[in-house]
């Protein structure tokens, strides 16, 4: 395996950086998020930062095209980029999330034009876990937390230094373009984390696919106060709203901002008809997209154990633990 020491990384990621933007987790204060790389950025790859990096292709705000009225009609779409988008240190739960967005965005007939000109140029380095936090389950929702499977390129904690395993030819290509901070290294890939938490996933969609009207719901809902914390932590969602921004009448623009499916005025129709008025109704469909809906569709689940919403709520609602519990709901037959 190739390796480089920790006190080299700088230079690799210098190195790395003439090859495309470089995204890696950095923190400030409580905050941590992927930023882009820089000289005085300090590179925090001890913990799971508190935002993922699915802003680097799904951002908050995106512009989907300028439009100007006048002797001559235009629409101006945002010109494709052309620099690699390289994400440094993504967890395995987070490069789950990314090939959630890949089957929302890129197939069943859809592609996003807007998503797939990122993702082309997106390379994906990924940092396998050695510790697993109290609020993390990814194993249990189908994640690999020692080896993600999606990246490009595998990174290893090996003790003292970072091992570097290529998976796709993009990878490839990455690795023989920094070969030269990188050295031959006799480590062994370290273990599975250990979990202090379980979440027993088995059954879990024919249970819920019989639970539709079930009075657990209600229960699930009480705690929750709408601030849409949860969606807008989370890796794998990918709600957004589409709006016009017009600063003279002949003139202006549309963009799309990341929403949630939880937020109260989300599912209102044009007519004011809502097919999800109350609080109850949106808690339900948050959780059956993430444990049901998502699986049959997909065939994984959405939610990817990453904890982020265990860790942030304000009124301490627990998917896992709701889970969990569904092993002791009983329905009618």
């Amino acid at each position: 395996m190739k390796a480089v020491s920790k006190d080299k990384l700088p230079a690799l990621l210098e190195e790395l950086a003439k090859e495309g933007t470089v995204y890696v987790p950095c923190s400030s204060g409580d905050m941590s998020k992927f930023v882009p790389w820089a000289k005085d950025v300090e590179v925090d790859l001890e913990h799971n930062p508190t935002l993922s990096p699915k802003e680097v292709l799904f951002p908050q705000t995106e512009v989907i095209y300028n439009y100007k009225f006048g002797d001559e009609n235009t629409v101006e779409v945002p010109p494709p980029g052309s620099e690699k988008l390289i994400v440094f240190g993504a967890r395995p739960c987070d490069v789950q999330a990314i090939m959630c967005f890949d089957e929302v965005f890129l197939t069943r007939t859809y592609v996003d034009n807007y998503y797939k000109e990122k993702r082309d140029r997106l390379v994906i380095i990924s940092l396998g876990c050695t510790t697993a936090e109290d609020t993390c389950f990814c194993k249990y929702m189908g994640v690999n937390p020692a080896e993600a499977e999606g990246a490009d390129i595998a990174l290893f904690d090996l003790d003292g230094e970072y091992g570097f395993e290529a998976k796709t030819d993009k990878g490839k290509e990455i690795l023989n373009k920094i070969a030269g901070q990188l050295s031959d290294s006799s480590k062994q890939k370290p273990g599975e984390p250990t979990f202090s938490m379980q979440v027993k996933t088995d059954g879990v969609v024919e249970k819920l696919q019989q639970m539709f009207e079930h009075p657990i719901w209600e229960k699930v809902s009480e705690q929750c106060i709408g601030c849409n914390t949860c969606a807008f932590l989370c890796p794998s969602c990918h709600c957004f709203d589409i709006n016009c921004k017009n600063p003279k009448a002949t003139e202006g623009l549309k963009y799309r901002t990341w929403d949630s499916c939880c937020g109260k005025d989300y599912a209102l129709m044009a007519g004011g008809h809502d097919v999800r008025p109350s609080k109850v109704e949106r808690i339900r469909n948050r959780y059956l997209h993430k444990l049901q809906f998502f699986q049959e569709r997909y065939g994984m689940f959405l939610c990817t154990g990453c904890g982020r919403c265990l860790r942030e709520c304000p009124v301490g609602l627990n998917i896992a633990d709701f889970i969990n519990q569904l092993e002791e709901v009983t329905v009618d037959a």
